[in-house]
């Protein structure tokens, strides 16, 4: 328990036994004492004064006589007008240090059977294309969001849902089918999903030649320019030829079904291969190849009911008008599906699946419109759970040359970006000097967690909402508010540690002295590793990593302060080194608490 959740306790019960009221929590407002007056912590007395019929100086004084009697971290109060000044005990301090210091699990609520169950989707990649960075930063939320749910004492399952049906896909196929040769990721060296998005790209090239061509057709004959040009984009022969090889697909033909299997199986292990390297994994995988069926049968099932309607050209609606939304495509006039039917199919077999207490989808601020129409029908579908389902809405990533496409082969590919930021990390890394003395193995393993922390900080920093610009070389900076820097901290203190070890100076295990007076800056850092837990809590509710990262960073920048102003292990008072010791082994634990939440490893040495 913090000092200021003991504080709050004691003001509760002084409520209740001085004036015979219960009190909410929320009523027991502390803020920082003002620096003129003696004290730490200020209870605003002016919420109480209806129960106490006393006058503030009165009541304050009332109160301040009960805490410092009942709570063992005050000292002494003092009372100016409505407020009472709480001056807290420097033992309070230490006795904190040595809890948090005694506990493994600090920061974490227990999971138990009884926990609730949030599922978490993430990732969603499409297997026409390789990974890029906007699959990074989802991937990266998506990780360590799972981790904070875990830590505020949720049962968590992380799941994909991978997008391997669909217009797209076919595109890629029928590119292959015309201009690969029979090429594979063993004839070719590439990794599968690579070879299958430089199809894509190729599909798309020779689309647009056909477009242009068509235009032109279309509008010698008279067809206004915008108009012949949309008129092109649907008569294309390209983009014809793969719609009728996905009306196969759904027809299970076997040719088709043949090389779409053949062909995932290359991209999935190029996926693979890159939540490897970055750091990242799924308790259950769903396929919407799998999940588009249930889907159709939910919207057929609909459209029995009347919750849809059906127009002359077969194709199925959804009328959300009443609901001060538009009307939705549910299945087009072929009878092919559409995202949304998919995504109906798979939160059907989710909670078929898992008895889920919350639904938490990590995707795109693009797709905000289509969670919003997926809520409602999936309620207008009798689902009782569509109101425990929560779309983490996140900001696009954006380079200093701008937006990324895909179909143009403009985008940043995921495995480039790992590979970029290692070749980063090592080049600053091999500039400082520092690491003459380690093995190749060794070098090459920290430039990799280098490297890959700097990635994942600079991304996970960010509020998720916002959208952000990424720029590697400004991520990897052993100074300010980045990965390398929180890193640096950790490996500063283990040196001191080991030096302390060689010395056969202890700094475990045993409770610091309650004789030892702490200092402004060694309080300040005790106050701040106890916030950790309302760190976590805040993340949670707030669904955002980026409250983790901002924390470990101040974590880091307070103790760089107090490291400069402080002697460690030169100060001559065994009894205060051990404190200080102990005090900074605590730092190194909390770091290594707050950025494994985030997927992110802290080295012993840099």
């Amino acid at each position: 328990m913090t000092i200021e959740q003991q504080i709050v306790a004691t003001a509760i019960a002084a409520v209740k036994e001085l004036y015979g009221q219960d009190v909410p929590e929320k009523m027991v407002q502390l803020q920082k004492t003002r620096s003129e007056f003696e004290g730490n912590l200020t209870l605003v007395v002016f919420p109480f004064l209806k129960i106490s019929h006393k006058k503030p100086e009165d009541t304050a004084q009332d109160l301040g006589k009960y805490i410092k009697d009942n709570c063992q971290a005050i000292a002494d109060y003092n009372v100016v007008k409505g407020f009472l000044n709480l001056v807290i005990d420097k033992k309070a301090w230490l006795g904190l240090l040595n809890e948090m210091n005694a506990n493994e699990k600090f920061g974490e609520k227990p999971v138990t059977e009884n926990s609730p169950l949030v599922m978490i989707e993430y990732s969603s990649p499409n297997t026409n294309k390789p990974l890029h960075l906007g699959h990074v930063r989802n991937n990266l939320l998506g990780w360590s969001l799972a981790q904070i749910m875990e830590a505020n004492g949720n049962k968590v399952v992380k799941t994909n849902i991978v997008n391997d049906r669909g217009i797209h896909i076919c595109k890629s196929m029928l590119a292959w089918l015309k201009w690969g040769n029979g090429e594979t990721p063993e004839t070719s060296g590439k990794k599968g999903d690579h070879l299958i998005g430089d199809y894509y790209v190729l599909f798309d090239k020779h689309y647009r030649e056909e477009i242009k061509e068509l235009t032109a057709k279309f509008v010698a004959e008279g067809i206004e320019p915008g108009e012949a040009e949309e008129k092109a984009k649907k008569e294309a022969p390209l983009i014809v030829e793969a719609h009728e090889m996905l009306v196969k697909w759904e027809q299970n033909d076997p040719e088709v079904r043949g090389l779409w299997r053949k062909m995932n199986e290359w991209v999935y292990a190029g996926f693979d291969e890159t939540y490897k390297m970055m750091g990242v994994s799924f308790d259950k995988i769903y396929y919407e190849s799998d999940t588009y069926l249930e889907g159709k049968e939910k919207v057929e099932e609909g459209l029995e009911k009347g919750f849809f309607y059906r127009r002359p050209d077969n194709s199925v609606w959804a009328d959300l008008t009443a609901e001060g939304l538009d009307e939705k495509l549910l299945l087009r006039s072929d009878g092919t599906s559409v995202y949304m039917t998919q995504d109906i199919g798979t939160a059907k077999l989710r909670f078929q699946d898992f008895p889920i207490d919350k639904m938490i989808y990590v995707v795109g601020n693009e797709q905000n419109y289509h969670f919003q129409v997926l809520k409602l029908i999936l309620g207008k579908l009798g689902f009782k759970w569509a109101d425990d389902i929560f779309h983490l809405s996140y900001g696009m990533v954006e380079l200093p040359e701008g937006k990324m496409k895909s179909r143009e082969g403009t985008v940043v590919d995921a495995d480039d970006l790992l590979e970029q930021m290692y070749d980063e990390a090592r080049k600053t890394s091999e500039e400082s000097g520092k690491l003459a003395d380690m093995s190749d193995d060794e070098k090459a393993q920290l430039y990799r967690m280098i490297g890959l922390g700097a990635l994942k900080y600079f991304i996970i920093k960010v509020d998720p909402k916002k959208t952000m610009l990424f720029n590697p070389k400004e991520s990897i900076d052993f100074n300010g508010n980045t990965g390398p820097f929180i890193q640096y901290t950790h490996a500063r203190i283990k040196s001191i540690l080991r030096k302390a070890d060689d010395q056969g100076i202890s700094h475990k295990a045993a409770d610091v002295l309650a004789s030892i007076e702490p200092s402004a800056k060694e309080t300040r850092l005790i106050k701040l590793l106890s916030t950790y837990p309302a760190k976590v809590a805040e993340a949670g509710a707030a669904y955002s990593p980026a409250v983790i990262a901002n924390y470990a960073y101040d974590l880091a920048k307070e103790f760089n302060q107090y490291y400069h102003d402080t002697r460690i292990l030169q100060e001559e008072d065994q009894d205060v080194r051990r404190f200080r010791l102990v005090l900074i082994q605590t730092v190194a634990e909390v770091l290594v608490k707050a950025m494994d939440i985030l997927g992110i490893q802290l080295p012993e040495r840099m």
